[in-house]
């Protein structure tokens, strides 16, 4: 059983920065992707960012040039550095783990139980 836990999310002002953590439990992490999702109220949890087993990255349009995911293979951890943060960043921060390959639009894999970004303006 995967089990995943984010932290650092809290309340920031319009142009500030925060750094999502998300530490996952079991060796099975160095063979996997992780990303970072989230889901603002009343709307559809979608993609910000993933990184490969092989450290090929990819951002949501929204996020480019403002977030920066990496990894940590000896601390089974996923970060999210987020910078230039903009009122319509607030949402839950959810991290995942899957196989690569899988469809980033898919909702498969592991997840965390989220960690709330606001962004006050």
């Amino acid at each position: 059983q995967v089990r995943l836990v984010e932290s650092g999310g809290g309340l920031v002002q319009a142009g500030g920065s925060l750094r999502l953590s998300c530490v996952a439990s079991g060796s099975i992490f160095r063979i996997n992707a992780m990303a970072w999702y989230r889901q603002a109220p009343g709307k559809q949890r979608d993609l910000v960012a993933a990184v490969t087993t092989r450290g090929s990255v990819m951002y949501a349009d929204s996020v480019k040039d403002r977030f920066t995911i990496s990894r940590d293979n000896a601390k089974n951890t996923v970060y999210l550095q987020m910078r230039s943060l903009k009122a319509e960043d607030t949402a839950v921060y959810y991290c995942n783990l899957r196989a690569d390959g899988i469809n980033w639009q898919s909702m498969a894999g592991s997840w965390g139980q989220g960690t709330q970004v606001t962004v006050s303006s």
